[in-house]
């Protein structure tokens, strides 16, 4: 005689099926933005005004019948608006909501969140190399993730950087050091480069010189600057953190969100040491995860496992010898690779609601 079925699973397998549902959803929901995103179709119904499929697909050179679908599925889904909904479909009218738009569109906006699908696509194609590194021990780099992931871990960042100055003058130590007459200060893996720009374009007398070990983002760093006008005053060099000694005394040095990426990070926080003069900050901002491991956690910490899984971790893990830090880099962690390489403590800083991020000073 079989056992009656245990209706309490029953009701947690229930629970956790409609849960992937969810992701699912929440995945289709991502590429979908991501197709809107490279085809141009967000941008034209922003800049041109609501349209047809048929309107649509002329402005931006596509195909019209996937047009039509795309724009059925983002009025489904609740990201556009459609006119005379149940009426024909040649005649039906898309538009952007002009809140969409921001979070789709506006790159200096701080809800600005159109490069997470073009980082997550470009994840998905690496999934083949994962399954292997996961097998094997080895590891992903940055340059397999490609332009991508590149400009996309930028351009999430970008504005962000813009608010340094804001969230920097309320600490004397660095405020002091960056309204220096003549101050030099490194910026250690400045990957895009917004953070030197932000930091220059927020200190006029304020030198920056950016330190990276990727030849493309370095190019891009590069275009960045020169765009934004302060090339004169922010130098990117191919050099990991390791070799600012060479380029110092600077009088304060910056790792804005590398540490944990960094296969080896106790030698370039001790060169961030020695290169920084005695009274020069030396700051980290990485992210804010939780000081202690719980589970289940919050969802600040699934996301930074899930960036851990499939981009930090593997990454860090394709130069080896490699500590193996991953994305979730607690407190005690940074702690332990600031005394190893000199420092005596570290530091939290007072600054809240930052993004994801934590900041940290190290102390002599």
């Amino acid at each position: 005689m079989n056992a009656a079925p245990d209706s309490t699973a029953t009701e947690t397998a229930d629970a956790f099926a409609e849960r992937l549902f969810g992701s699912v959803l929440g995945w289709i929901d991502l590429m979908s933005v991501y197709m809107g995103d490279k085809l141009g179709w967000y941008r034209s119904l922003a800049d041109d005004g609501p349209a047809t499929a048929d309107e649509l697909a002329a402005r931006t050179r596509t195909s019209p019948r996937y047009a039509r679908e795309w724009l059925e599925q983002q009025a489904v889904t609740g990201i556009l608006s459609v006119e005379d909904a149940e009426g024909d479909a040649a005649t039906r009218r898309f538009s952007l909501p002009p809140a969409h738009a921001e979070v789709l569109l506006d790159e200096v906006s701080l809800a600005y969140f159109g490069p997470l699908p073009r980082m997550l696509a470009s994840l998905g194609m690496q999934l083949p190399a994962f399954l292997e590194a996961y097998r094997t021990g080895g590891g992903v780099s940055w340059k397999q993730f490609g332009a991508e992931m590149r400009e996309g871990q930028a351009a999430a960042n970008r504005p962000w950087f813009a608010e340094l100055s804001r969230v920097f003058a309320d600490i004397p130590a660095i405020e002091t050091a960056l309204q220096k007459p003549g101050a030099r200060v490194a910026d250690v893996g400045m990957g895009g480069g917004w953070s030197s720009i932000a930091l220059a374009q927020a200190y006029p007398g304020l030198t920056v010189e950016g330190f990276d070990v990727d030849e493309p983002s370095i190019e891009l760093a590069r275009r960045n600057a020169e765009e934004a006008g302060v090339a004169d005053r922010v130098t990117f060099r191919n050099a990991d953190g390791g070799g600012l000694e060479e380029y110092g005394p600077f009088d304060a040095a910056f790792a804005f969100e590398c540490i944990h990426d960094m296969p080896q990070p106790v030698p370039v926080l001790e060169a961030m040491r020695r290169g920084v003069r005695e009274d020069g900050p030396v700051i980290v901002m990485d992210e804010a995860v939780a000081e202690d491991y719980t589970a289940p956690g919050d969802e600040i910490e699934r996301l930074m496992y899930g960036y851990s899984l499939f981009c930090c971790l593997p990454d860090g893990m394709s130069h080896q010898p490699s500590v193996g830090t991953g994305t979730v880099m607690r407190p005690d962690t940074l702690r332990r690779y600031a005394q190893e390489a000199g420092f005596s403590d570290i530091e939290i800083l007072p600054i809240e609601d930052f993004a994801f991020f934590r900041f940290y000073s190290l102390v002599r």
